[in-house]
């Protein structure tokens, strides 16, 4: 309510709720001046309606003046869930809020194989995977499996951990 546009009366705010994810959505974009890389960081609070903002502070709704995308993003952190996506489109502005960050689905998006996608299942219910487990588990040479581990660190899916051989395996990249 604080950030719509409401000039633009034609489309209402909405939201989705997915198995996986749930969309928000808002008419009107960024604030000018402000781009979606600068969402995540110190950013200046631009409010497009003053009034409401303010009736919101005084009755205790919002805490500060542009405040909430920070609180967004230490609360995902906190329940170990993916950072969120923001997007301007349809002429306004959405919000992705997902469940999971590494569902199968959004896996084949980034271009990852079959083998790939194997790999990042079981390194969510193992917690890492070394080159050995990846071949043992996709029938592929050790060249192979090092062309694609390091294809899924270069895709920011996995980070690779440990110095060299042995003691070398691979973690999700958390977003």
């Amino acid at each position: 309510m604080i950030h719509r546009d409401y000039f633009k009366y034609n489309v209402q705010i909405q939201i989705k709720i997915f198995n996986d994810w749930i969309w928000f959505f808002n008419i009107g974009g960024l604030p000018e001046g402000i781009t979606l890389e600068q969402l995540k960081t110190t950013h200046p609070s631009v409010a497009r309606n003053p009034l409401i903002v303010h009736i919101f502070y005084l009755a205790g709704l919002i805490e500060e003046y542009g405040s909430g995308i920070g609180r967004i993003m230490d609360s995902l952190k906190e329940a170990n869930l993916p950072e969120p996506e923001f997007k301007e489109e349809f002429a306004g502005f959405s919000l992705y809020l997902r469940k999971d960050y590494y569902t199968e689905e959004r896996l084949k998006e980034v271009g990852l194989n079959d083998r790939q996608i194997k790999a990042v299942i079981y390194v969510k219910e193992k917690g890492k995977i070394t080159n050995k487990e990846y071949r043992e588990i996709t029938k592929i040479s050790r060249q192979m499996a090092t062309i694609e581990l390091t294809n899924m660190v270069d895709r920011r899916v996995f980070i690779k951990i440990g110095k060299a051989g042995k003691g070398v395996a691979y973690q999700l990249h958390i977003n």
